[in-house]
């Protein structure tokens, strides 16, 4: 049998119990998966707000108090833009596993700056954390079972400003979770979507605000992305590259611990953020608008039994697998104010990196792939502008006064950006650039698409998380 760049990984063809133990006696660190089989039992331990000595935090020497619950690479990059300001420091980071801990620990020590506190050694060790230590932000980047959890608790021990990573929540019911508790607290729920802050994507956003486009129509995005070399990855001979940059095989190794399982036992656009966070800003969803409801299709599911096949042969173990994420999964929206949207989720095919965005309007539409722009009136007839002059001109002002500053940072400097946004928040005391109704919005695409594959592709009515504050609320996001 071939050596294959994904021995020793995942052996998903029996029930989940099974394949942890199975995983963990071929070697496989499993800590990441057995926090995922546990991640939605209730989070009872934490002392709500008022409770709370977060409320003083950062008094003793003026510096932003920021903790870090999940240590891996996406964690690194996170610390490399909080510590990129001279008015932040790191208290206390918390992992349930002692190599990425210590890793950005050691990550860390670069900086010259004071060694935070550790949490590790059980599962809800971060509870601990959130309870005896003070903080103006914890950034959250976990598991995706462990989001909305970790999310609410933060909450509730009184942080004023929470920052998960994508996607927020894996259900409708988790979506309520982090508004609700939002809402409750006080605590600014701030989603930690970065491509809304890529270049391309806030020039877009101001050629829309200023009425390039006319009045929107129709929007296209999605999440574009062969990810089986992800799912399937040992740490050592396999790289992949996301948002023109190549990543290397510890990060995609940390990733299929968790990942690879929703393409078992999930059918739906498990990963729709990416793609519906900026057309969600350019309709101005959750301010003047809304979406009012989906319908979801998938196709079978053959890529990454092929890709097993083609690795490992048909007499592979894995090869019986039964994958129940459709390779393209494609969700139409409907909104309230007339406009449709398509997102498309397609990671388990051979193909290079997309979101795919198009924002169409009366006068005229960008399409990312392709980088075309066309706006009638101003381009020749029936003919495409490339996007580069148009951007140029109508670069947003976020990006034109951190240029500089933004292009050493990950993602094309577009996480450099993002936090600069959510600490100006912090310091200013404003309302979270990407709120938990963002959050709750944005994420909801995932267990409602499921739900309308499970039916069919039938009709499936969208929560209004706002409770119809969606009328009357202005847009705010990167003004």
């Amino acid at each position: 049998m071939p050596n294959l760049i994904f021995k020793n990984i995942y052996d998903m063809k029996n029930n989940r119990r099974d394949f942890i133990r199975k995983v963990a006696a071929a070697g496989a660190s499993v800590a990441g998966l057995v926090v995922a089989d546990n991640a939605m039992a209730s989070v009872g331990n934490v002392v709500t707000g008022s409770q709370q000595k977060n409320k003083k935090a950062g008094k003793d020497d003026g510096k932003l108090r920021f903790g870090f619950i999940g240590t891996g690479s996406r964690c690194q990059e996170h610390i490399n833009n909080v510590l990129a300001f001279d008015d932040t420091k790191i208290v206390a980071v918390c992992d349930i596993q002692q190599g990425p801990l210590e890793r950005t620990l050691k990550h860390i020590s670069q900086f010259n700056v004071p060694e935070p506190k550790k949490y590790t050694g059980g599962e809800r060790e971060f509870e601990k954390m959130l309870n005896n230590e003070e903080f103006d932000c914890i950034i959250i980047a976990s598991p995706w079972e462990w989001h909305a959890p970790m999310s609410v608790a933060a909450m509730k021990a009184g942080v004023p400003y929470v920052g998960v990573e994508v996607s927020a929540a894996n259900t409708v019911e988790e979506c309520w979770d982090l508004v609700n508790v939002s809402e409750a607290t006080g605590s600014h729920l701030n989603i930690m979507e970065n491509v809304c802050y890529r270049r391309d994507v806030m020039a877009a956003l101001n050629m829309t605000r200023q009425g390039l486009f006319g009045e929107l129509i129709h929007g296209g995005c999605g999440y574009e992305h062969d990810l089986r070399g992800v799912k399937f990855n040992d740490g050592k001979n396999y790289s992949y590259v996301e948002g023109g940059e190549l990543r290397m095989g510890q990060t995609a190794f940390a990733e299929a611990q968790w990942r690879t399982q929703h393409s078992v036992r999930r059918n739906g656009d498990i990963y729709p953020t990416h793609g519906i966070g900026p057309v969600a800003n350019c309709m101005d969803i959750n301010h003047g608008n809304r979406f009012l409801a989906l319908s979801a299709m998938a196709t079978k599911s053959r890529g990454l039994h092929k890709f097993i096949v083609d690795k490992g042969g048909a007499g592979h173990p894995y090869a019986g697998t039964d994958f129940n994420l459709g390779d393209i999964v494609t969700t139409m929206i409907k909104c309230a104010n007339g406009e449709t949207i398509i997102v498309t989720h397609d990671t388990n095919l051979p193909r290079p990196y997309s979101l795919g965005f198009r924002i169409q309007g009366t006068n005229g539409l960008w399409m990312n792939d392709g980088e075309h722009v066309y706006v009638e009136g101003q381009s020749k007839p029936h003919t495409w502008d490339g996007s580069a002059e148009w951007f140029k001109k109508y670069d947003h002002k976020l990006w034109s006064s951190l240029e500089e500053k933004a292009k050493e940072a990950g993602h094309g400097g577009m996480d450099f950006v993002m936090m600069y946004d959510l600490i100006d928040a912090i310091r200013n005391k404003k309302p979270a650039p990407m709120d938990c109704y963002d959050a709750a919005a944005w994420s909801a695409i995932s267990g409602l698409s499921e739900a309308s594959i499970a039916r069919g592709g039938a009709l499936v009515d969208f929560p209004d998380f706002t409770r119809g504050q969606w009328i009357h609320r202005t847009p705010s996001f990167a003004l």
